[in-house]
This record gives C-alpha cells, sequence and structure tokens, in this order.
C-alpha cells in the first residue's frame, strides 16, 4: 500500500523544528565558549564554521538550482543583517544576562519574522497565526519586565538580544528570496561572508585572538547551530513559507533554555516560567494550523528542486527523472482545493 506523501505543513514544520533544536542548543554553548571573548571574534567563528560545513552540502545544478548573479545582493544584506550585526548582538548580550532569559527571548525572532513576511511578501496571517504571534510578543514583555527588575546591566543584555532577533528577522525574511536555491551554496556565501567582515573587524578593533581549543569549539558551534540548522531553515521556508517557518523556529528558545539550565544556569524565575508558557502557547497554536481551500495558480515559469508527485508539477520530461531534480520549468493555470501554506505556489490572496 502506497503511504500518501507528508503535507507540506508538516514537512516544514519537521525541518524548521530541526533547524530550532541545533540552533537552540548553540545558544548557550556560545555563551559558555564566548566568554572573554570580543563579540566581533565569536561572530567569525560561527559563520565560519557555518561556512566549512556549508561547502560539502552543495548540490549539483541537476538537483538544487544554483545561485545566481542576482541573487549577490539579497545575499550581501542576509550576510549583514545575520551573520554581523545578529551574532555581535548576541555574542554582546550573552556575557550581560542570563543564557535562560537570552534563549528565551529569542522568541521574538518569529514575531518578527512574521511581521515583515505579512508586509513585504503578503503571507497570510490568519487569526491562528495572529494570537500566536500576540502570546510570543506578550512572552518578550514579561521577559523584559522580569530582567528590568535583575538591574540595568541585566536588561542591557536582554535588550542586545533583542537588536539580534530584530536583524535575524529581517534576515529570515530576506533569505525567502533564495529558498528555492541550493541552501548548501546560500548557507556558503553567507557564513563566508559574515566570517570575513566580522574576522577584518575583529582585527582592526584589537579583539583578543582565542585559544585553540575555545576556537574549534565555538567552529562546531557554528557548523551546527549556524550551518546545518540554516541548511533546514531554508529548506523549512521552502515547503512552508518565511512566517509560518519563523514562528516553528520559535521552539529554538526552549531547547536553548533546557540547554543553559543542563550547564548550570540557575537563573530561573516565577516571571521567567511565565513568558516560557505564553511563548509556548504561540507555538502551540501555530503547529496546530491547517489551511485549505479552493484556489487558483496562475501561469508562471520558474526554477527550484521539485518532484512530480505534488499536484503542481504536471510538466513532461523525455525521460522522467527519479526524486528530486532541478531545472526551469512552467506551470499551466490550474484551479483546485487541497491544504496549502504560502510557499513559492500559494501566494495568492484572501
Amino acid at each position: 500500500m502506497t503511504r500518501p506523501p507528508i503535507s507540506p505543513a508538516r514537512q516544514g514544520a519537521l525541518f524548521a523544528l530541526l533547524a530550532a533544536s541545533l540552533f537552540g542548543l548553540s545558544t548557550p554553548l556560545v555563551q559558555r565558549f564566548g566568554q572573554g571573548l570580543g563579540p566581533f571574534t565569536t561572530a567569525a567563528l560561527l559563520y565560519a564554521g557555518a561556512a566549512l560545513v556549508a561547502g560539502g552540502l552543495r548540490q549539483p545544478a541537476s538537483r538544487e538550482a544554483q545561485v545566481r548573479r542576482g541573487d549577490l545582493p539579497r545575499l550581501l544584506s542576509m550576510a549583514a543583517m545575520g551573520a554581523v550585526l545578529g551574532p555581535v548582538a548576541l555574542a554582546w548580550g550573552l556575557q550581560r544576562t542570563s543564557g535562560a532569559s537570552a534563549s528565551l527571548m529569542l522568541t521574538l525572532e518569529a514575531v518578527f519574522t512574521a511581521v515583515l513576511a505579512w508586509r513585504w511578501y503578503g503571507e497570510a496571517l490568519d487569526r491562528r497565526v495572529a494570537a500566536a504571534v500576540a502570546l510570543l510578543l506578550a512572552g518578550g514583555v514579561v521577559l523584559v519586565f522580569e530582567q528590568g527588575q535583575a538591574g540595568q546591566v541585566q536588561l542591557l543584555g536582554l535588550l542586545a538580544v533583542t537588536v539580534a532577533t530584530v536583524a535575524w528577522g529581517v534576515d529570515n525574511t530576506l533569505s525567502r528570496g533564495v529558498a528555492d536555491r541550493d541552501p548548501g551554496q546560500v548557507v556558503l556565501i553567507k557564513g563566508g561572508l559574515g566570517a570575513a567582515a566580522t574576522a577584518g573587524i575583529a582585527l582592526a578593533w584589537g579583539e583578543p585572538v582565542p585559544p585553540a581549543a575555545t576556537a574549534l569549539a565555538l567552529l562546531l558551534v557554528g557548523a551546527s547551530g549556524y550551518g546545518l540548522s540554516l541548511r533546514f531553515y531554508l529548506l523549512a521556508q521552502r515547503a512552508f513559507g518565511a512566517a509560518r517557518t519563523g514562528s516553528v523556529f520559535a521552539f529554538a528558545p526552549f531547547i536553548g533554555t533546557l540547554g543553559a539550565l543542563a550547564l548550570g544556569d540557575r537563573s530561573v524565575s516565577w516571571w521567567m516560567g511565565l513568558a516560557g508558557l505564553l511563548m509556548l502557547g504561540g507555538v502551540r497554536l501555530h503547529l496546530a494550523e491547517r489551511h485549505a481551500h479552493e484556489h487558483a495558480h496562475e501561469a508562471m515559469e520558474h526554477e527550484h528542486a521539485h518532484t512530480h508527485d505534488d499536484g503542481h508539477h504536471g510538466h513532461n520530461h523525455v525521460v522522467m527523472p527519479h526524486g528530486p531534480h532541478s531545472h526551469p520549468h512552467r506551470h499551466e493555470p490550474l484551479r483546485h482545493a487541497h491544504p496549502h501554506v504560502p510557499d513559492a505556489h500559494h501566494l495568492h490572496g484572501h
């Protein structure tokens, strides 16, 4: 008996949860290994690790659409926001606030991603998704209040982490435009640009050179938490859209909080527990989303990795390929109904 194909929503959610797990675990590790280092040095090592692992994950043009010259301005912007400003703000903030509270605050990345995806790409935000975003935002407000009571230094650290969430929200939204490109190639270019920029600033700023063991540890954290995680994030955006990927990715902070507790962080309070419950409720609301209605596809031409069993790619080949493959192809006008998410084929209005 043939098993039905996994739904786009579930496939996207699984990729996003993988990305969230890897990134979430990286946050307390960055706090531990980044102690005593400059924020630019820390960011350079993290994205150097991401670029190194991405080099081995590139796919041939027959399987994945390749990055084009026209993508360079977007990739430069992604590197500036996501591989320079984001990790530098996080590294600075982690040295001034607790790992548990910083991990939870990273949940706000989903809020900025969802709002920007709605504004830039017109991704639908129904009442369930809007409620999820509201709960995530409420949790962030509780965290700011809790850290304000802990003192000015703690609050400044948390505000720096918030800057990182804004930067990564912009980065996530920009990356939607290259989600159909080879994710290994995208991570390699973004990581290489970010590592080069932050390493240059670290040298010019005179930040201390880390010991070899510390540098190796941060390279490994970057390879998993920033390289592999970003690859899964891009695959989730391809299947799931930017707003929903960002919302499911909001589970990362809870994994990071557990990691911080396992590494000895004992800063958890009742306020943090309340913030965590609000944010967890937001993630749970989003995962329960199901969206289906009759909709029309207009004729379009584009290139991305695809298969011929998803109901949207019925074009012919002289020899039908097996599994995912990539080439320019045309979609004829089509009207049908099925569960869907705002991927590249479902950006219609509501």
